[in-house]
């Protein structure tokens, strides 16, 4: 079985995948847009009918064959793609750190996020808040040393959306929230 995967870009985590029948070959994965088209929808159910589709754009993504890792159909957020010095995916998936429950707080004037432990040194952000027709894509990092960090944004007070938060070396989050 050969395995391809597309991946953030920024933060290395796997946002899709597809199997192929046959041995892994070294040719060059194909363009993420020939993979996903303009973008890749994720979507969160948010209650009462309603769904949030939050798109990665396929200029932030990447693609790259790796070893087969059937686990990664079941929880695509909980692996990443780690490069090589010389900037090439490495073959293998790595499972990133768990991280579930509590950690992403929604309000008004921003998204905190706080992970279970801080990091050793600078872990970058990539988030997606869904809100009405547009998608507020917001960016930035947990300083190292440090467990959390408000990412800016304006949002109605009340409101439920969908969120997919990326942090590098931490599983990652597609949930809804509501803004407190």
């Amino acid at each position: 079985m050969a395995l391809t995967v597309v991946y953030a870009s920024a933060t290395g985590h796997v946002v899709g995948a597809l199997a192929r029948p046959g041995p892994a070959t070294s040719a060059a994965p194909p363009d993420p847009a020939a993979l996903v088209g303009r973008a890749l929808p994720l979507r969160v159910a948010l209650g009462a009918g309603r769904t949030a589709v939050l798109p990665l754009h396929a200029g932030e993504l990447a693609s790259a064959s790796v070893d087969d890792e059937p686990a990664v159909f079941a929880d695509l957020l909980a692996f990443g793609v780690d490069l090589s010095a010389d900037g090439r995916p490495k073959p293998v998936l790595p499972r990133l750190a768990a991280w579930t429950g509590g950690g992403l707080a929604l309000a008004a004037d921003g998204l905190t996020v706080t992970v279970p432990l801080a990091p050793v040194r600078a872990a970058r952000i990539v988030a997606l808040v869904s809100g009405g027709q547009d998608t507020h894509v917001l960016a930035g990092e947990i300083p190292a040393g440090r467990d959390r960090v408000t990412l800016p944004l304006a949002l109605a007070e009340g409101g439920t959306h969908g969120v997919l938060v990326l942090v590098t070396g931490w599983a990652g989050r597609l949930e809804k929230a509501r803004v407190a």
